[in-house]
């Protein structure tokens, strides 16, 4: 294995130093494992904080600032975070409109969530959760029970956060990321598997002829192994599963994002957009909105995720609205 680290026991405290270094508008709590928003709380705003397992970035401490969440609460590398750590977000973030917990549907973050919101509640803080279960590969994979939390965890951040920077109360804003959630879905393909530096050697074998179809972003077993095929075939086999689930309706626009794993160069993710906005555009679905590049990362694992929100006028606006973060900006 060669990986720019120290030692394999150090590397999320060595990462947020360096985030902590280079994003002076963001608070880092290497102690007690917090990224925090460095202004302080506006009064009365709801709170939005998420968080997971490392491994994953950009998300979830890529997207603390303005626009979107106000803390993220990292765990080791693909394990999640305790609840004590959500509890230190929620009193650091806390300005009396109560909090939002995003939560991708892992079983370990759910647990742990569901611990801090009791931790939360019992500080008088009101706390509601949104549950992101946007992966129609399978259903009751590892670590998961139902489908897993993946690339529409983006979209409800975005989207619920400009909510809340706009001044939505706690229930409007928790609404809203549910409503994102149920209309989006992902799918993920991998050409290899991930290597975590605990481990030091990749997940799972691969042959290089072969492709993980429907894997989770820990290197979860997907659908099915096949043999690699052109890419035209690999998206179609990925827009087959997402609107089979959830089929377009007429004139309602998509967001959608072709996100890499970590290990996938751009001219390829820019490749598979192409073949994307091209078959959907066969399948009458119009794209209003698109985001290509690593979003929601599986460490070094070459792959893609494809993720398709049915937006409405609302979502839209509030995608479109100024955001402010270190891997995610416009309209500032």
């Amino acid at each position: 294995m060669k990986k720019f680290i120290n030692a394999p026991d150090t590397v999320l405290k060595d990462a947020l130093a360096g985030v902590a270094a280079a994003h002076p508008s963001l608070s880092v709590d290497t102690v007690n494992r917090v990224i925090i928003r460095a202004e302080a709380p506006r009064a009365g705003k709801v709170a939005l904080i998420s968080g997971g397992g490392s491994g994953h970035e950009p998300l979830h401490g890529g997207f603390v600032g303005t626009g979107m969440l106000d803390a993220a609460c990292p765990g080791e590398v693909f394990t999640s975070p305790v609840p004590d750590q959500m509890h230190t977000a929620v009193k650091a973030t806390d300005a009396g409109g109560g909090a939002v917990f995003i939560v991708k549907n892992y079983t370990g973050d759910v647990l742990n969530f569901q611990l801090a919101t009791e931790l939360a509640e019992d500080d008088g803080i009101e706390v509601q959760t949104v549950l992101v279960d946007d992966d129609v590969a399978v259903q009751d994979s590892t670590w998961t029970a139902g489908r897993r939390g993946t690339g529409a965890t983006l979209f409800v951040e975005k989207i619920a956060g400009a909510a809340a920077e706009q001044g939505a109360d706690l229930a409007a804003v928790a609404d809203l990321g549910r409503r994102v959630n149920a209309a989006s879905r992902s799918f993920a393909v991998a050409l290899t598997a991930c290597t975590t530096p605990g481990a030091g050697r990749p997940g799972f074998d691969l042959p290089d002829d072969e492709m993980e179809v429907g894997v989770g972003i820990h290197g979860e077993p997907g659908r099915s192994r096949e043999k690699v095929r052109p890419a035209r075939e690999i998206v179609a086999s990925a827009l087959d599963a997402i609107l089979g689930d959830l089929p377009p309706r007429s004139g309602t626009p998509a967001i959608v994002m072709v996100n890499g794993l970590g290990g996938t160069p751009l001219i390829e993710l820019y490749l598979l957009y192409g073949e994307v906005a091209a078959q959907l555009a066969e399948r009458g679905v119009h794209i209003a909105r698109s985001l290509v590049g690593d979003y929601v990362t599986s460490l070094d694992m070459a792959g893609a995720s494809f993720t398709i929100c049915q937006a409405d006028g609302r979502m839209l606006d509030l995608w479109d609205a100024p955001v402010n973060t270190p891997a995610l900006r416009w309209g500032t």
